[in-house]
């Protein structure tokens, strides 16, 4: 008895070596034949990065800097990729009137996964035109830096300001895209943008982005304004084709009709375009009548005063869109978003006035003690003008 235990315990120890022997085959055969399945968020992942790269809007950066300056745009670059490009993959097109060096390029390439390109400037886009007097626009510096005027003295803000008002779009570069994101070394961006702004631009029929809406100092443009006035004057064809003045946002940049320039701009420093909007006809006609009349060199006009007339008077109030949910800061001021639907997107404090403090740098030191958020300046805040042009309907005559 004892002996066919055994045998029947060793019987059943053979069956049991065999069942498993036999389900490891199964497993085995089983899984061979079975294709990989994806994590259910790997393929929302992907299928979300397929459809917003097959609609995606010809749109890129656009950053006019020198070598010098690549501490600043890494800076920028990281926060532009953090709450934004990381999730749209949108292309940086830097441009300077000095070739990039390796290290430069090598570096902001680093930082992005988006396509990167190089370009430079010629002597059309970055010099004097034939028609400038030098001499006096030497004088006209000297006289302007007496009155201590924000880079009174400077050539080089000069070029850049013409540049920007009339070459960055024609830059070959630029030729394959229909929207630009205009951006700065040494600024911050503080908030998680979670839409794509460029599709925003396009699907809404938007022509013009801003966050900053600030006053100019008038000695800088004295003529300015008197200047187009007077091209429209003399172009009554182009004069006939702008919007009515109930369309257009003209109140935005004159309190009293028409008769003077209210000193009131978008901060160009941040700004989001449609690159139409340049390349029209009436505005490159407007630009060579500018510099024909030599107010970038013998004043100093900027191009955020330029694009912001230029604007005004060329688009709908329709066009136009406040990015009030971007934060954003450049030198001494910001923009940052007030709500609590912010407070888990933005990093910055609406209710804080003061920026970043380096106490080594006395120079930051004192600016920071002015930083503020304009949109409750009223001395220097331009925002409620842009409301009021908004909702206004009041008749402003341009040209006679």
């Amino acid at each position: 008895m004892a002996l066919l235990a055994i045998r029947k315990q060793k019987l059943h120890i053979i069956l049991l070596g065999c069942l498993v022997l036999l389900l490891v085959a199964i497993i085995a055969t089983f899984s061979s034949n079975e294709q990989p399945v994806k994590k259910q968020s790997d393929t929302q992942h992907t299928a979300l990065s397929l459809h917003r790269h097959a609609h995606k809007v010809k749109g890129c950066y656009v950053i006019l800097i020198r070598n010098s300056e690549l501490d600043g745009i890494a800076s920028t670059m990281a926060q532009i990729e953090d709450t934004f490009n990381s999730k749209f993959d949108y292309p940086y097109v830097f441009l300077n009137d000095e070739p990039f060096t390796d290290h430069f390029k090598s570096t902001v390439a680093s930082l992005t996964k988006a396509r990167v390109l190089f370009g430079l400037l010629n002597s059309t886009m970055w010099g004097y035109p034939d028609f400038i007097d030098q001499e006096y626009a030497a004088r006209c510096r000297e006289s302007m830096a007496e009155l201590g005027i924000p880079y009174a003295s400077s050539e080089s803000y000069r070029h850049m300001c013409r540049f920007q008002s009339g070459f960055f779009f024609r830059h070959p570069l630029l030729d394959e895209f229909d929207y630009y994101w205009r951006l700065e070394p040494y600024v911050d961006y503080y908030c998680q943008i979670d839409y794509d702004v460029f599709r925003f631009m396009k699907d809404n029929k938007k022509k013009y982005g801003f966050t900053i809406a600030y006053k100019e100092h008038i000695e800088t443009v004295p003529t300015l304004w008197k200047t187009v006035m007077s091209f429209l004057d003399e172009h009554p064809d182009i004069a006939k084709q702008l919007p009515s003045h109930n369309e257009s946002l003209i109140n935005f940049v004159t309190s009293d009709g028409g008769q003077t320039y209210n000193t009131c701009h978008f901060w160009s420093n941040f700004e989001v375009g449609d690159l139409s909007l340049w390349r029209s006809e009436a505005y490159l006609k407007l630009f060579d009548y500018l510099d024909r009349s030599g107010g970038f060199f013998y004043e100093r006009w900027g191009d955020a005063p330029v694009h912001s007339i230029a604007a005004a008077i060329l688009l709908k109030k329709s066009e136009f869109h406040f990015f009030n949910d971007i934060g954003y800061r450049h030198t001494s001021y910001m923009h940052c978003p007030v709500g609590d639907i912010f407070r888990t997107k933005c990093t910055c404090n609406p209710n804080n006035n003061f920026g970043k403090v380096n106490p080594f740098c006395v120079h930051q030191m004192l600016g920071s003690l002015i930083t503020q958020s304009l949109d409750f300046n009223m001395e220097l805040s331009c925002y409620p003008n842009y409301k009021a042009a908004v909702n206004s309907s009041n008749k402003t005559i341009l040209a006679k």
